[in-house]
C-alpha cells in the first residue's frame, strides 16, 4: 500500500501531537464531538473548501480520501451531491509521433452509495479504475454542491466546487502533468461561480471539461479541438439536445488572438503547448477547410509525425499572433490630447487636437496627415441625460482618408473644428451647460505599418485596410467654470478589456473609425491614485433618445450595454454576474437620469420609460407585462410618451425596497 499525504494531512497530524500535549496538560481525555477534533462541524458554507489529502493503492485499487471544509476551515459533514472522475495521461508521443498528451477518463464515481462519510470533514472514495496504468499520471477531479443542493439535513446550503489534484501512480506528487490554461483565464471572461455552458449547466472550471473531453471521445468532443471550436466562428456545431453553437460572441469578443487564453505562467508547465505541440486534431477545429488525410487545403498527412518539421514553436506562434502584436504597436505609436472651448457669443465649441507620440511629445499633424483614415468628432450636451439626442449632435469626420474636411483647419500642428450646430447650452452649473466631445480616429495600415490612404472613396467598410487608434473626450463650458461630469463609478473600463483586451476597436468598420479606449479617456482617479477610463464617451451617440432606430433597438448607453450582453448573437457567457462589469452601483446617478427610449412601435415615434425602470427593463423584458404591472406600482412608467415619462422620472420608488449592489442585484431592504 502505498500512501501520499499533502501538508493539510500533516497540519492534522500535528494538531495531533498537540492535543496529545496538551492532554499531559491535564485534558479530561473526552473523545468530543463528531466534527472534532480540531472543533465543531461547519453549520453553514458560503465557500466550499475540497482537497485531495491521500491516494492509496491496494492491489490497483485506489482509495481517494477527499477533506471538505467551509470558509472557516471547519469540516463539512453530510455532503451528498460529493463526486469523483479520475483519469490517467498518456505522455506526448506515446500513442503516435507528434501526438499531443492525452487525459483519458477511467472511472465516475458518485453519489453517496459510492463514498464513505467519515463524520469528521473527510470523505473516501474506492472504486475500480479502467486500465490503469499506475506509471502514469493520475488526475483526480472532485466536485461537490450546486443549485438546490444540501448536506443530508435538508436545509444547509452547499455552494458548487470544483477541484482537480494530480499524482503519480503510486499516490505520490505527480512528476508530469498537462496544464495549459488556468481557470483564471477563462474567468476573465466566464462568470466565476457560474456554469461555464448552458450544456452542461453542472460544470464550472475549464479542468473538470478537460478532464472528461478526453481521448475516450471523438476527435471533435476531445478538449484540445472542442475549446478551439466553440471560441470561433470556423465551424458551427449543434449538440446532442439540438443547441447551435456558432462561436460568434466569443470570436467578437477575442478576435481569434489565441493569446487571449494562452497566456505565460510560471505557474503552468504547459502554458506553451499550443504552439509547441502542432496536431490536426487541434488545427481543424478553427482551420475547417483543411483534411489532411485527402490533401485538401494541406500537404496530404496520415498522422501527426511531421507536423513540427515545418510548424516549429517560434513560427507556429507568429503565424497566430503576430497580427496582434503589429496592431498593438501601431495602437501605441501614437495619442491625442482633446481640449474644447465654448464661444461665449456664438456657443460654438471649439474642438482642438493635439496628437502626440508614445513619449507624449506633440507631433505636428501634416506629418501624418496623408495616412490618416479618418478623425471623428462627435460632439452633444449634458453627459448625464442627453439632451441633442443622436440625430441632433455634432459629428463630422474632420478628416478622411487623408484629405482635411473644409469644416476643419490645422493650426500650429494641431487639428482645430468648431461646432457648426446649435448646441443649445443651458444655464450655469446644469448639466445641459456642459458640451462633451468625444474623438476616435483611424490610420490607414498595411502588414504592421502606417501607409499612404490611396483611397480618396474608401468607406471604412475593409477593416484591414486601417487601425483604430486611441481615442480621448474632452469637456467645455460655457461659464468656463467646472463642467458636468457623467459619473464612472459603475463601471471602469478595466472590467471591459478582461474580455475585450485593451487594443479591442470598438464599432469599427464603415460608420467609425474602431475606437480604442485608454488612460487617454481618464478624467478621475481612484483611491490609489490610478486613472478612472469609464465608458461615458459613449453616450455621445448613445443617448437617451437611443441612436439610429430610436427607442427600437435600446439604444440608451444604460439599455444598450446590457441587451448587447444578455442577448442575441453576441450576448456574452450564460451565467453572467453584474459584477464582473460593474464596481459599483451608483443608484444616485438617477437622480440626474431623465426618459430613456426603450420602445418604436412604427418607426413614427419612439415610447419612453422612466430611467430606472428602463434600466431594469434592459434585461428583465422577458416578461413585459409582468414587469410593467410591478415598476407602475412604484411609480415608474413604462412605454409612454417622451414627455410623460420626462415628468415622472424623478417620481419612481424601486430604491425604496431595491438595493441592488452588482454582487447581489437582487438585494432589498428589510
Amino acid at each position: 500500500m502505498n500512501v501520499q499525504n499533502n501538508k493539510f494531512a500533516l497540519l492534522l497530524a500535528a494538531g495531533a501531537v498537540s492535543m496529545a500535549l496538551s492532554g499531559c496538560g491535564g485534558s479530561d481525555g473526552s473523545d468530543g464531538n463528531p466534527g472534532e477534533p480540531g472543533g465543531p462541524a461547519a453549520e453553514y458554507i458560503n465557500t466550499l473548501n475540497l482537497d485531495v489529502t491521500k491516494v492509496a493503492y491496494d492491489n490497483g485499487v485506489p482509495t481517494v480520501t477527499v477533506f471538505a471544509t467551509n470558509e472557516e476551515d471547519l469540516p463539512v459533514i453530510g455532503l451528498q451531491d460529493l463526486g469523483l472522475v479520475a483519469a490517467q495521461l498518456t505522455p506526448m508521443g506515446a500513442t503516435g509521433a507528434g501526438n499531443s498528451a492525452q487525459w483519458t477518463r477511467t472511472a465516475r464515481v458518485s453519489g453517496t452509495q459510492n463514498y464513505t462519510d467519515n463524520k469528521d470533514g473527510s470523505y473516501n472514495f474506492t472504486f475500480e479504475v479502467n486500465g490503469l496504468n499506475q506509471e502514469l499520471t493520475q488526475r483526480y477531479n472532485v466536485y461537490a454542491g450546486g443549485k438546490d443542493s444540501t448536506l443530508l439535513d435538508g436545509v444547509t446550503s452547499v455552494p458548487r466546487r470544483e477541484i482537480v489534484e494530480d499524482f503519480d501512480g503510486y499516490g505520490y506528487e505527480a512528476k508530469y502533468t498537462k496544464d495549459i490554461v488556468t481557470h483564471e483565464t477563462c474567468t476573465a471572461c466566464h462568470a466565476e461561480g457560474e456554469p461555464l455552458t448552458t450544456r452542461h449547466s453542472s460544470y464550472y472550471t475549464q479542468e473538470t471539461c478537460a478532464t472528461c473531453h478526453s481521448s475516450s471521445m471523438s476527435t471533435e468532443s476531445q478538449w484540445n479541438h472542442l475549446i478551439h471550436n466553440i471560441h470561433n466562428t470556423a465551424k458551427t456545431f449543434s449538440d446532442k439536445y439540438g443547441k447551435e453553437y456558432t462561436g460568434k460572441a466569443a470570436e467578437h469578443l477575442l478576435q481569434n488572438n489565441c493569446k487571449s487564453c494562452h497566456v505565460e505562467s510560471e505557474e503552468l508547465a504547459e502554458w506553451g503547448n499550443w504552439s509547441r505541440v502542432p496536431t490536426m486534431e487541434t488545427c481543424t477545429s478553427c482551420h475547417a477547410d483543411i483534411d489532411f488525410k485527402a490533401g485538401k487545403g494541406h500537404s496530404q498527412q496520415n498522422d501527426n509525425s511531421n507536423c513540427v518539421a515545418c510548424h516549429n514553436a517560434s513560427w507556429t506562434e507568429e503565424l497566430h499572433t503576430s497580427s496582434f502584436g503589429d496592431t498593438k504597436a501601431l495602437i501605441d505609436t501614437y495619442g491625442i490630447n482633446v481640449a474644447s472651448a465654448i464661444d461665449t457669443t456664438t456657443q460654438a465649441a471649439t474642438v482642438s487636437i493635439q496628437v502626440v507620440d508614445a513619449a507624449g511629445n506633440a507631433v505636428d499633424i501634416n506629418t501624418i496627415l496623408p495616412m490618416v483614415q479618418r478623425f471623428e468628432i462627435i460632439t452633444n450636451v449634458g453627459p448625464n441625460n442627453v439632451t441633442l439626442g443622436y440625430g441632433g449632435k455634432d459629428s463630422i469626420n474632420a478628416i478622411e482618408n487623408g484629405v482635411l474636411n473644409a469644416a476643419a483647419k490645422v493650426e500650429e500642428g494641431k487639428l482645430v473644428y468648431t461646432t457648426t450646430k446649435d448646441l443649445k447650452l443651458g444655464a450655469e452649473g446644469a448639466d445641459d451647460e456642459t458640451a462633451f466631445t468625444f474623438v476616435g480616429w483611424a490610420m490607414c495600415s498595411a502588414q504592421g505599418q502606417f501607409v499612404k490612404c490611396d483611397d480618396a472613396d474608401f468607406d471604412g467598410e475593409d477593416t484591414d485596410k486601417y487601425t483604430g487608434m486611441k481615442a480621448d473626450l474632452a469637456f467645455a463650458t460655457l461659464s468656463g467654470k467646472a463642467p458636468s461630469m457623467r459619473h464612472v463609478d459603475s463601471v471602469n473600463f478595466s472590467a471591459c478589456a478582461n474580455c475585450h483586451s485593451t487594443e479591442f476597436q470598438v464599432h469599427k468598420g464603415g460608420h467609425h473609425a474602431g475606437f480604442v479606449m485608454s488612460e487617454q479617456l481618464a478624467h478621475t482617479k481612484d483611491a490609489n491614485d490610478q486613472p478612472i477610463i469609464g465608458v461615458d464617451a459613449c453616450v455621445a451617440c448613445h443617448t437617451p433618445d437611443g441612436t439610429y432606430a430610436g427607442g427600437g433597438n435600446m439604444g440608451a448607453l444604460e439599455t444598450k450595454l446590457h441587451k448587447t450582453h444578455s442577448q442575441g448573437d453576441y450576448a456574452v457567457i450564460p451565467g453572467m454576474n453584474c459584477d464582473q462589469c460593474h464596481s459599483d452601483f451608483d443608484r444616485d446617478a438617477f437622480k440626474k437620469k431623465g426618459a430613456i427610449a426603450t420602445a418604436n412601435p412604427n418607426y413614427s415615434g419612439s415610447l419612453y420609460t422612466t430611467p430606472i425602470a428602463a434600466t431594469c427593463a434592459s434585461c428583465h423584458s422577458y416578461n413585459m407585462d409582468k414587469f410593467k404591472a410591478h415598476v407602475e406600482g412604484q411609480g415608474a412608467l413604462v412605454n409612454v410618451s417622451k414627455a410623460e415619462a420626462t415628468d415622472a422620472a424623478q417620481l419612481e420608488t424601486c430604491f425604496y425596497c431595491h438595493a441592488p449592489t452588482p454582487a447581489d442585484h437582487t438585494a432589498v431592504k428589510m
